[in-house]
């Protein structure tokens, strides 16, 4: 299998210029401790994020060559995607409510896992989101200009996520 290379983008080019400066993490994702892969929000446009992560060879995840499973990166991408609606909440003077992922479609790993000490970028843009709460984000894991995972990532806030919740747990 080949592995692709990822095209210029807006928001590659946005933090190859300098971006403005973003909250810290913690200020924006509900993630704490070893929970939180996501290290740094990078760029973040009405339709776009990029977060930054690096793979910790002494992390929980890691193998015995400290590498991280590739299998993690779908949930990469869900923190980039919770970091997107986290900013656009707070941007509109709010919170962002609590979500879900739902799943994931066509998500492709070009290895088995990502290098221990690799900087991963990962950029989700938003291909859908309905007024009942569901999205879906077309997301990439990328190492400099070569793409290491990519996958349609679903999403749903749901407006009373407690009711929800409990309900998932009747079902």
């Amino acid at each position: 299998m080949t592995t692709p290379t990822l095209p210029d983008s807006a928001i590659g080019a946005r933090m190859a210029a300098g971006a403005t400066a973003y909250p810290p993490v913690d200020e924006v994702l509900p993630h704490r401790g070893t929970m939180r892969l996501v290290d740094e929000i990078a760029a973040c446009s009405d339709e776009a994020v990029t977060v930054l992560a690096r793979v910790e060879r002494e992390a929980w995840y890691a193998d015995a060559q400290g590498a991280m499973p590739a299998w993690l990166g779908i949930e990469l991408m869900a923190q980039a995607i919770a970091a997107h609606v986290g900013l656009i909440a707070m941007r509109a003077g709010g919170r962002a409510r609590p979500g879900v992922l739902l799943g994931a479609s066509r998500y492709e790993a070009y290895s088995p896992s990502f290098a221990a000490g690799t900087r991963l970028r990962i950029e989700a843009k938003e291909l859908l989101k309905s007024e009942e709460g569901h999205g879906a984000y077309e997301c990439t894991i990328a190492d400099d200009d070569r793409c290491l995972a990519q996958a349609v990532v679903k999403v749903f806030q749901p407006t009373d996520f407690q009711a929800f919740i409990e309900g998932s747990f009747r079902s």
